[in-house]
């Protein structure tokens, strides 16, 4: 972890990136959000200082505080950042375990041996992903949910709060799996599947 970051993003996701990283003894240099509004503001004592773009003047590597997986994507893809990651000293998280830059793992998370999480994942407060794990760039695994082991989880889906998923399933890119809900069978990409069994209502996703 950098000594200092800079922190994109000013919302309610933002306070539990600052959180982490106060836990983890980071400094931050400074917060950035295009919503002019906020400019000069305190969060979490923490100033945001002004729009995304002037982030690039501050010499320091940079962590996305932005809960939309899709301007998560964006902003990676835009701003000239050197991208770190997070991870709570509260997790557990096996050391075998890579993560991608840019990757933020919140309190009390549970990571096991030989997963892969990719760029720019939320593995949000408390969740459980178990062995053998994919998780997929700019996912976000969201409080409570659970992976058994083998789950592959695609670009940019989302596992809602409470979800969960059995062991050997896929859920393609850009998915939405909802609150509560229990994947027992492969999901296709840009679906949303909700209850118990999760089922897919179909839709196209990809705006």
């Amino acid at each position: 972890m950098s000594e200092s970051v800079v922190v994109i993003g000013a919302g309610g996701h933002a306070k539990v990136v600052l959180a982490t990283l106060e836990a983890l003894g980071t400094e931050v240099t400074g917060i950035f959000d295009d919503s002019a509004d906020l400019w000069g503001m305190q969060l979490l004592g923490h100033e945001v200082k002004g729009p995304v773009q002037e982030a690039q003047s501050y010499g320091a590597p940079g962590i996305l505080a932005i809960g939309s997986n899709r301007q998560r994507q964006k902003l990676a893809e835009e701003l000239s950042l050197e991208w770190v990651s997070a991870i709570h000293p509260s997790a557990l998280v096996h050391e075998t375990v890579e993560v991608g830059p840019g990757s933020v793992i919140f309190a009390g998370a549970i990571v096991q041996p030989e997963t892969v999480i990719g760029d720019h994942v939320i593995v949000n407060t408390g969740a459980r992903i178990d062995h053998d794990c994919r998780i997929g760039s700019f996912s976000h695994i969201a409080p409570g949910a659970s992976l058994a082991g083998t789950v592959a989880i695609g670009q940019g889906a989302l596992m809602g709060i409470g979800s969960c998923a059995i062991p050997g399933v896929t859920i393609g890119d850009w998915s939405v799996v909802g609150a509560g809900a229990a994947v027992v069978s492969d999901l296709d990409s840009q679906v949303t599947a909700t209850g118990v069994p999760a089922k897919s209502a179909g839709g196209d996703l990809s705006s």
